[in-house]
């Protein structure tokens, strides 16, 4: 399905209304322009039945992943991107990239309040100051990708190019090869 007839049968959110449906620090630091943000239903916002229901590949689909690590001795978050279709390399690549002595993925809890989205739907967008975005190299491979958009109820269309507009955004081969 080419991307102009998904778009038209998605649900998708008039940008003067995207402050109704998103978090605040999403809208302010989404680029409106290149994004379309589309509603889905809460039941079908895990990636799997997101994938199913809606008609994205797995490969399409780019999950944003909170993590907690420990560097210089101090507590730190950082958020990565990959693809629902694959593996992170969090214990090698993923660990090297951040040069983090110890990692682990952010609990439920701990990465709704730090990163002021819901479980489910966070995104890359409107993440706190200071936080590194690691995006694994094969998000960038993919002509559009549909990832979270800091609640259940929505999800956002985009070119994997616009997430290099992110502060603190860092590019990196991050996942295991595709068996």
């Amino acid at each position: 399905m080419h991307s102009h007839e998904l778009v038209q049968k998605l649900d998708v959110i008039p940008a003067e209304q995207l402050s109704d449906h998103l978090p605040a620090e999403v809208v302010a630091r989404l680029p409106a322009r290149e994004v379309v943000a589309f509603s889905v239903s809460d039941d079908a916002s895990d990636t799997a039945e997101f994938s199913a229901r809606y008609g994205f590949g797995l490969e399409d689909c780019a999950n944003t992943i909170v993590l907690r690590y420990r560097k210089d001795g101090t507590e730190q978050y950082a958020a990565v991107v990959t693809l629902g279709s694959l593996r992170l390399d969090i214990n090698g690549a993923v660990k090297a990239c951040l040069g983090a002595q110890r990692l682990s993925f952010a609990k439920r809890e701990v990465a709704v309040e730090h990163s002021g989205m819901e479980f489910g739907g966070i995104t890359a967008f409107g993440l706190p100051a200071g936080w590194r975005v690691l995006v694994d190299a094969a998000v960038m491979d993919r002509s559009q990708v549909a990832m979270g958009a800091g609640v259940r109820a929505a999800k956002l269309l985009l070119a994997p190019a616009v997430l290099r507009q992110l502060p603190d955004c860092e590019i990196a081969s991050l996942t295991f090869p595709a068996v």
